[in-house]
């Protein structure tokens, strides 16, 4: 039996100006800082002699590794990634970069995203990919509509209270 998987599906392609910006600037922190740090401190610890027994530089290997596949991962995806900075021609719908507020129908718990690329995707601000099962199923929803979405916990069923494209508003996580 070999290794062999199919290739990973490449999520939609698509970045807000803001998430583009952070990708730049984690690309850049890597090369231009991390890396020669790492660089600096794999050679010491190679100078201490044996390698076989050396934990530092064992960990070192490992960490300049880790930084080199983020540093190749960035620099292919950034040139395909399209920033997304207009506002839809429907703003009272659901589309890329929206913060949409949810209701759950079933307890009245009351949840704000933000729909963004794949690339972005963070829960702690509420950012959620626009490839996820809850982001596709509310796109092109208006306020007042109803979805049903899959998630982990099985088929739950939402209500659009708001739709914004200007920011994250009053209620937003920290």
């Amino acid at each position: 039996m070999g290794r062999w998987r199919p290739p990973a599906e490449h999520g939609t392609a698509l970045i807000t100006r803001e998430g583009h910006a952070r990708l730049k600037h984690e690309l850049d922190d890597l090369w231009r800082i991390r890396r020669p740090e790492v660089v600096k401190a794999l050679a010491a610890a190679a100078a201490e002699g044996d390698r076989s027994e050396n934990a530092e530089y064992t960990y070192r290997k490992k960490q300049l590794g880790e930084i080199d596949r983020r540093v190749r991962y960035l620099s292919k995806r950034l040139p395909l990634l399209r920033v997304i900075e207009t506002t839809p021609s429907d703003p009272q719908s659901v589309f890329f970069g929206a913060w949409v507020e949810v209701e759950k129908v079933a307890d009245g718990e009351l949840a704000r995203y933000r729909i963004v690329g794949p690339d972005e995707t963070d829960a702690r601000l509420g950012h959620i990919s626009i490839d996820s099962p809850l982001a596709r199923a509310m796109l092109k929803r208006r306020v007042d509509d109803e979805f049903e979405a899959m998630l982990p916990g099985g088929m739950a069923r939402f209500a659009i209270v708001q739709v914004d494209y200007s920011g994250p508003g009053p209620n937003a996580p920290d």
